[in-house]
């Protein structure tokens, strides 16, 4: 087999589907508007997503996105339908059919069962102005006709694209609406790097009985005891009244203990360091390890909201590390 450079083509392809996005790009329209709108007011039903073929495999990954970012959705089989799913499609559900041509047989049956049901709201995204689905629908999003890659324009490349980034482009104008962050992305996705990622203070502190904590009027004998069965290396101050006051290191213990003989017999309020480094519950853990660096330090004090001098938990750096944050 001669050797054949296939970059030429890979260009060609990718050069026809940037065309057909920019056609993409022109026709928005208030037609989209409207579909995100109905998609955001549907809080009594569901967001249903079908198609059949590659726009049904589209309709999926739309159904996906939208999910993760928020908006509970699913998709439905258009085949199966016809035989008994439909029970799945009820009033007050926003129903988004994904098809090139509109005029599917698979998808005939869930049109008119969506006209019968004034309450569903259907929304079309389709590439035939004529089709049935179109002129069905109540949100009408027409996808520019695409030149097609590949020879004689017969493989779905450019129109699945065009769908793909359509749905996309809903998924993400409902996100931005409804404000969905960081830290609602990461209650979808506990799992995988992007998980670690978005891991926060709170997944990963020390909490309850576990906090080596101990009063400031205490001896450092009780101080010795407590940070020796704890083994954290650390000590969290408090006074009679529960706010944190100070932080003991075992660094400081060995740095004391070095200048007074009677270390035992001091105080706690005598040797500890004063306004520990607290941080929020719902900081990254990213950032908190990113802290402990530049301050060079092996431990925060973590608050909640802005109580800072109320500690409901401390994180170590090597609770950070184990879980595979760097």
């Amino acid at each position: 087999m001669p050797k054949i450079n296939f970059t030429k083509t890979a260009k060609e392809v990718i050069e026809t589907e940037i065309q057909s996005l920019k056609k993409l790009k022109k026709n928005i329209n208030n037609s989209f508007n409207k579909a995100v709108q109905a998609i955001i007011n549907c809080k009594k039903g569901k967001v249903i997503i079908s198609g059949v073929g590659k726009s049904g495999i589209i309709a999926k990954k739309i159904s996906s996105t939208l999910s993760s970012v928020g908006t509970p959705s699913f998709f439905v089989d258009a085949s199966s339908c016809s035989h008994g799913d439909l029970g799945q499609i009820s009033s007050n559900d926003v129903l988004i059919l994904i098809s090139l041509s509109g005029e599917t047989n698979e998808l005939k049956n869930i049109i008119q069962y969506a006209n019968r049901n004034k309450r569903i709201t259907l929304i079309a995204v389709v590439s035939k102005k004529n089709s049935l689905l179109y002129k069905a629908s109540d949100i009408k999003i027409l996808l520019p006709e695409v030149k097609e890659a590949g020879p004689a324009s017969i493989v779905p490349t450019s129109s699945t694209i065009v769908q793909l980034s359509i749905g996309d482009a809903l998924a993400i104008a409902t996100m931005k609406y409804k404000k969905f962050g960081k830290l609602d992305f990461k209650k979808f996705h506990p799992s995988g790097s992007l998980g670690v990622k978005l891991k926060i203070v709170e997944d990963l502190m020390i909490t309850g009985k576990k906090i080596p904590i101990i009063n400031e009027n205490l001896k450092m004998k009780s101080a010795l005891n407590i940070i020796t069965n704890k083994k954290l290396g650390v000590l969290i101050v408090k006074n009679s009244k529960g706010s944190t006051t100070g932080i003991i290191t075992d660094g400081q213990i060995r740095r004391a203990s070095q200048k007074n003989k009677d270390l035992q017999d001091l105080t706690v309020k005598k040797v500890m360091t004063l306004n520990p480094v607290s941080v929020n519950a719902d900081m990254l853990a990213a950032k908190a390890l990113s802290l402990m660096n530049s301050k060079k330090i092996t431990s925060l004090c973590v608050h909640s909201k802005k109580n800072k001098k109320k500690t409901i938990g401390i994180i170590h750096i090597h609770n950070i590390l184990e879980a595979n944050i760097t």
